[in-house]
């Protein structure tokens, strides 16, 4: 089978419908695993053991068990127990949980690489936990972690086909429906393969250039 570049342009605008659903469901989803990666870090610095123990095992559970089976879960199983969500809140809500538990490691090392010092200084300043946290922790602790977490979310953007399995309509869902309609293939997954290194090669120079400005701030 040769490249058929009427096929090809007939392709483009079904994708284009594909390729909305999969930056919104990046976006959201890294914006969510963003929040709850870092509220793990802070959960598991509660004193209360129990506590710990419930927020890092779920946590090791999450990047235990395949990201598919969690959104079949959420997607096929929560109706039984009288829990339906629609499709792209499951694929969002299972995409950012399970990213927050790897983001969290991130936060977890970037935390941990801010100088003891900088703690001593603000309890001599009379800063809050609050504001020693916000002022002076988490500055510090986020610049150096930008980098992978970048990494992180384009891995994220290349997750989303998996959301087609549970009935979403992103770029693969519609490379699939119009191969099938066409019984042509070629075409719509090359074209989805392009689009993805194309936004892959984006999202990488922008969180470059990101953090080229933190570090190196006008």
């Amino acid at each position: 089978m040769s490249w058929d570049s009427h096929y090809a342009l007939l392709a483009l605008p079904v994708l284009a419908r594909g390729l909305w659903i999969t930056i919104v469901a990046t976006v959201l989803s890294f914006a969510l695993a963003a929040v709850l990666g870092l509220l793990i870090v802070l959960a598991e610095m509660i004193p209360s053991r129990t506590v710990r123990t419930l927020v890092r095992g779920s946590e090791h559970f999450i990047r235990g068990t395949p990201l598919l089976v969690q959104l079949f879960f959420l997607y096929y199983v929560l109706p039984y127990l009288d829990v339906t969500l629609p499709a792209l809140g499951c694929g969002i809500f299972g995409l950012g949980v399970h990213y927050a538990a790897y983001l969290s490691q991130v936060y977890r090392a970037g935390i941990a690489g801010v100088p003891p010092l900088q703690w001593e200084a603000a309890r001599a300043c009379n800063l809050t936990r609050t504001q020693t946290w916000v002022h002076i922790v988490l500055p510090q602790a986020l610049k150096p972690s930008f980098p992978v977490m970048g990494n992180y979310l384009i891995a994220l953007l290349k997750e989303t086909p998996i959301l087609s399995s549970i009935t979403i309509m992103d770029m693969m869902g519609e490379a699939n429906t119009f191969g099938d309609l066409h019984y042509r293939y070629l075409e719509p997954v090359t074209l989805v393969g392009i689009l993805f290194l194309s936004i892959g090669l984006l999202a990488r120079w922008v969180t470059g250039t990101v953090y080229r400005l933190l570090s190196n701030p006008v």
